[in-house]
């Protein structure tokens, strides 16, 4: 198989399906997404969050940010440094000094390096196994890659965006989670696994960031 032709293929496709969904789709499965954050995951009140200006019709994190901030939390946009380089995050706000980078969105301009303890990344598509198919210039991977210990990972993205596998080679990163307007699913041993509820997906959030801290604490010089 050529991946890079049959990624560019699904790129295509899943983007054209998200255009196409109306205004009023749109709303609603972005007010379902944004419920289903702020009922599972109250603990990122209180974390330094990386989020996506949204791009294409991906789901709109920001009303969830506005409401994790009001509770005390940070935000922070990604910064693309160079070509092949991990992200940088910096901080926002309603308000913030911003400048236009990468397809004209908003990049802060000269706030506080961030680094973020959660994430909210929009995949282009996600498959049974947790994995995001992104846009193609490799940035979250290589980003993941040198976060240690790693951060929350939780994909926000439509259920039209799911599609069987993304044939997943060593370089691509799972998340941890996947919220889509249908429910919030954790990527166990077996890939995606449906949560009954919120309170579910709050406890294993609880036990992954325990867990990376401590072994973040055993091994200081990484």
């Amino acid at each position: 198989m050529d991946l890079k032709r049959w990624r560019s293929g699904q790129r295509a496709e899943l983007l054209a399906r998200r255009r196409a969904i109306s205004e009023a789709q749109y709303r609603q499965w972005n007010a379902s997404i944004t419920d289903r954050l702020r009922a599972g995951f109250p603990i990122l009140k209180s974390m330094a969050i990386g989020f996506c200006w949204p791009f294409q019709m991906e789901f709109d994190p920001r009303f969830a940010i506005y409401e994790f901030r009001r509770q005390g939390a940070t935000a922070a946009l990604p910064v693309v440094v160079r070509k092949a380089a991990p992200l940088k995050f910096r901080q926002w706000w309603p308000g913030a000094p911003v400048t236009q980078g990468v397809f004209d969105l908003p990049v802060p301009d000269g706030t506080a390096e961030v680094r973020p303890q959660a994430l909210l990344i929009p995949p282009v598509g996600f498959d049974a196994q947790g994995y995001r198919l992104g846009y193609g210039g490799g940035y979250f991977d290589r980003t993941l890659a040198a976060l240690s210990p790693q951060p929350l990972k939780i994909g926000v993205a439509f259920e039209l965006s799911r599609i069987a596998t993304i044939h997943p080679q060593s370089y691509d990163v799972p998340m941890d989670f996947i919220v889509t307007e249908a429910g919030i699913s954790h990527v166990g041993n077996k890939g995606l696994e449906e949560l009954a509820g919120p309170g579910e997906a709050l406890e294993l959030a609880l036990a992954i960031i325990l867990e990376r801290s401590a072994d973040g604490m055993s091994h200081p010089n990484d």
